[in-house]
């Protein structure tokens, strides 16, 4: 088996190369994880404020769901 030599420029074009094209190529998949990233983010964040926040009891919850708050 041979081995093939280049350097790290040439290394480091090659690799913005096939990552422009799986871009251009692939846009559904790279915004699928786009938009979970997204949503994994504002669920950490609704966990924090959830945390910091008082309690309420779990009939309070069920009016609010039911619409008679």
């Amino acid at each position: 088996m041979s081995e093939i030599i280049m350097s790290d420029d040439k290394l480091k074009q090659l690799m913005k190369a096939a990552f422009i094209e799986a871009l251009e190529e692939r846009k559904d998949l790279f915004r699928e994880l786009i938009d979970e990233a997204l949503e994994d983010i504002g669920l950490v964040q609704a966990i924090e404020e959830g945390r910091s926040s008082g309690s309420v009891s779990r009939e309070e919850i069920f009016k609010i769901l039911d619409g008679n708050n």
